[in-house]
């Protein structure tokens, strides 16, 4: 007979093995504690809404982006105008004042009214003591360059073909200065002798003639010369090409009649804005007559001031709405919160405390959504400058980004952000701690 032998198993192996250790329960990472109080429960409430903390951003980051795009777009555009304008001309230009007719003064006023004052033929002549008025002009901070010049009208002839062209003799050290004919020569060289002439290419197609050939010239003032053509330019103009000439001054002072005399003096300032102020005040304390680009222009800059006002007008307006998405996350944090608010308030904290919390919430949605969206739009303008491109491959126009309308823009939405949040900062901060505990 066999017997079993069974393992004798004592109580303290039949007691169940302890379960293996859970790990810890992971904590929410911990803010600095060098942070103010305030800035410790605004990141907070911020943290536990993350959908609606990144809805806001997102809000404010289009808007930015939108903000920074139109802005460099709008700037680049009115650049590129303004550049083309002044490409041919200079910022101002002086002349001698006009001259006018007045009734005599022996005469009763009854006979003066009734008189009949006909306006006199402008003249050609040169500006008084011009040498004087350059150094003047040349003294004043904000000018640049000051460029005598003389302008007439005279006939052009190439055996039995003639035309009427516009004059103009200067110093080319000082012109090409305020005008970059160099750059616009297509043929030959802005070279500029006594002997030399450079024409347009309009000009050079219908007189049939090229680089080193002669025409025969005579001014106004009954000059005449023959000048041997250097350079063929082109101004992006038809019709300058077709009647702008230019000569050295001195060839010009003979063809006009006007012996050590200039007709203008062209100036270029440093703030091309600031040209009609300036115009201004060089008429009023010389005695000439100051045209500034604006003047002449005015059509051109009531387009660029139009298109500043709709610019601002959008700024305006996605400012408005980014303001109203902040204002109203807010208010709807404020009434989740408000459970919480009656506890720190019951807690001892002060309604100054609670006002600062919604209002850092505010400025830093609206300095996060700024930063984003400054990074949206850069990116959007580098973009469309490599996807617009003009006929021949080049750039449409210069867009400009400065760093100035950045720090304005974050600086723009971040204050946008806290006014935005005052109201609702302010209901928090009226909140009564009993009724906010028992909501």
């Amino acid at each position: 007979m066999s017997t079993t032998l069974e393992p004798v198993v004592s109580p303290a192996m039949r007691r169940p093995l302890p379960a293996p250790p859970s790990p810890p329960p992971t904590s929410p990472p911990q803010l600095p504690r060098w942070l103010p109080f305030e800035w410790i429960v605004a990141l907070r409430f911020l943290r536990e809404g993350r959908l609606q903390t990144a809805f806001i951003v997102g809000g404010v980051a289009i808007g930015v982006a939108v903000i920074v795009f139109m802005s460099a777009m709008m700037s680049g555009v009115q650049a590129s105008m303004i550049r083309r304008t002044l490409t041919g001309q200079s910022h101002i230009q002086l002349t001698s004042p006009k001259e006018f007719v007045r009734p005599l003064r022996d005469t009763s006023p009854l006979e003066r009214e009734g008189a009949i004052v006909q306006a006199p033929l402008q003249r050609l002549k040169g500006i008084d003591q011009w040498q004087g008025i350059v150094q003047q002009v040349q003294a004043i901070p904000e000018v640049r360059v000051v460029s005598p010049a003389v302008s007439g009208s005279a006939v052009v002839v190439r055996g039995d073909a003639s035309r009427v062209v516009l004059v103009t003799g200067m110093d080319p050290e000082r012109y090409f200065r305020i005008v970059a004919l160099p750059e616009k020569i297509v043929r030959g060289a802005a070279r500029l002798t006594s002997a030399d002439l450079l024409i347009g290419t309009e000009l050079a197609t219908d007189l049939g003639v090229g680089v080193g050939d002669k025409l025969r010239v005579t001014g106004s003032g009954r000059g005449a010369t023959t000048l041997t053509i250097t350079g063929i330019f082109d101004l992006g103009n038809k019709a300058a090409n077709a009647r702008s000439t230019f000569v050295a001054l001195r060839t010009a002072q003979m063809l006009m009649g006007l012996p050590g005399g200039v007709t203008a003096i062209d100036v270029t300032v440093q703030d091309v804005y600031a040209a009609d102020v300036i115009a201004q005040r060089i008429q009023r304390t010389m005695h000439v007559q100051a045209d500034s680009w604006i003047g002449t222009n005015a059509q051109l800059f009531s387009a660029l001031s139009a298109q500043s006002m709709s610019n601002t007008s959008i700024r305006f307006f996605v400012g408005l709405s980014v303001a109203f998405g902040i204002a109203s996350v807010l208010v709807v944090s404020v009434m989740q919160k408000s459970r919480e608010i009656g506890i720190l308030r019951a807690m001892g904290v002060s309604r100054t405390q609670v006002l600062r919390v919604f209002l850092l919430q505010g400025g830093l949605l609206g300095l996060g959504g700024a930063v984003v969206g400054s990074i949206l739009g850069l990116m959007a303008l580098a973009a469309w400058q490599k996807l617009q491109r003009a006929a021949d491959g080049s750039p449409m126009f210069e867009m400009v980004m400065s760093p100035a309308l950045l720090g304005w823009t974050l600086a723009l939405a971040t204050l946008t952000g806290l006014l935005a949040a005052f109201m609702p900062a302010l209901r928090a901060a009226r909140l009564d701690p009993v009724v906010a505990i028992n909501a």
